[in-house]
């Protein structure tokens, strides 16, 4: 990509100019689609669509165009919904359905999560649900709560350990024996070794089968890096909890909520792939320091590949009639784009989104 594509549209309309419009945006979506789950995904859609005609747009027209659009953009889910459940009966489904206690275990999880967010105190949850379901960054809860984006960033990481030992507590249907428990395994769920020495948690693990058992979990994801994610891919939920890791993990770095939501939209595209061509496959999400700061995500898959990548990247070229903009759309968001693919044997694509600086 040239220098002047990175640069943004060439008119007057600035990418702050279509972040401005994220709040109209979701009043228009959520009028229309309530609190149905594809909400954010096509509020984010409207906003790369504006983003990316933007330089075609005449002055004063960036808000009409963003509204005729996002109506567009949700008339064409509930018109493809529509169509699908009207040729449902013309479809045989040969698909293992699932085991009668799958639900049961799905009920269990959701009810271990409302009972791990109850555990919070007001402030952690309210920050925590802005940040992760609303999308708001650190800068603007910081402006909010009278504190620094670091400052959030800190609390934010604070609240997620404690909620995964919560979580965790409730799903196992565990009962801590001591007041020291829950300070161990909240030691162990942020990774600070400070911390675990100064509780003393090699120790009480040992002694401690319910924390032993519990610990698990929280140790091998301690084995991850911190500037690096790697999500297993193999259905709906799983592009969700991508979107919003990547979303987090580029909040690290001076994005705007443009960029946050160009690398959103483009992390649930390749997912979408992934889920729909592959079945199963893994992203992964790394922050990189030279030879500048941006964020790398590759997402890769052992599926049939695809027989021509030149055709694939082609405008104009979709593989299905869905609401994504295609590998094409994807190239166009990200700074550096690459695509290997051999036919039987998988698919992978490795993106970068570098931060902006003062001279472009």
């Amino acid at each position: 990509m040239s220098a002047a594509e990175r640069a943004g549209p060439p008119s007057g309309h600035s990418a702050e100019d279509v972040a401005d419009l994220l709040p109209m945006v979701r009043r228009i979506v959520r009028a229309r689609v309530g609190a149905h789950p594809a909400a954010e995904d096509l509020v984010q859609e409207t906003l790369t669509r504006v983003l990316a005609a933007s330089s075609t747009i005449e002055p004063g027209m960036l808000e009409p165009y963003a509204i005729v659009t996002a109506r567009n953009v949700v008339a064409t889910m509930w018109r493809d919904a529509d169509r699908r459940r009207r040729n449902q009966h013309r479809v045989l489904d040969l698909s293992t359905p699932d085991a009668p206690e799958t639900q049961v275990v799905l009920d269990e999880e959701q009810s271990a999560m409302a009972t791990a967010l109850a555990r919070l105190n007001e402030r952690e949850r309210r920050t925590l649900l802005d940040h992760e379901v609303k999308g708001t960054d650190t800068r603007t809860l910081a402006e909010r709560d009278g504190s620094t984006a670091g400052a959030v960033a800190a609390q934010l990481n604070r609240t997620r350990a404690r909620l995964r030992v919560e979580y965790l507590i409730a799903v196992e249907q565990v009962d801590p024996p001591t007041d020291r428990c829950r300070a161990v395994l909240l030691a162990l769920s942020s990774g600070d070794q400070r911390r675990q020495r100064e509780v003393q948690a090699a120790q009480h693990l040992l002694e401690c089968e319910p924390c032993s058992r519990l610990s698990q979990p929280l140790l091998e994801r301690g084995q991850q890096r911190d500037d690096s994610l790697r999500i297993a891919v193999s259905g709906d939920p799983d592009i969700v909890s991508a979107r919003v890791a990547a979303r987090e993990l580029a909040t690290r770095l001076a994005f705007g909520p443009t960029d946050l939501t160009v690398i959103a939209t483009a992390v649930s595209e390749v997912c979408r792939n992934i889920v729909r061509f592959a079945g199963s496959g893994q992203v992964w999400l790394e922050l990189l320091e030279a030879p500048r700061r941006g964020i790398q995500i590759v997402a890769r898959d052992g599926g049939p590949g695809i027989p021509d990548v030149e055709q694939a990247l082609g405008d104009g070229f979709s593989t299905y009639g869905g609401l994504g903009l295609g590998l094409p759309g994807v190239r166009r968001l990200m700074d550096e784009f690459a695509i290997a693919s051999e036919p039987g044997h998988g698919t992978t694509v490795t993106m970068t989104k570098w931060e902006r600086t003062n001279d472009e």
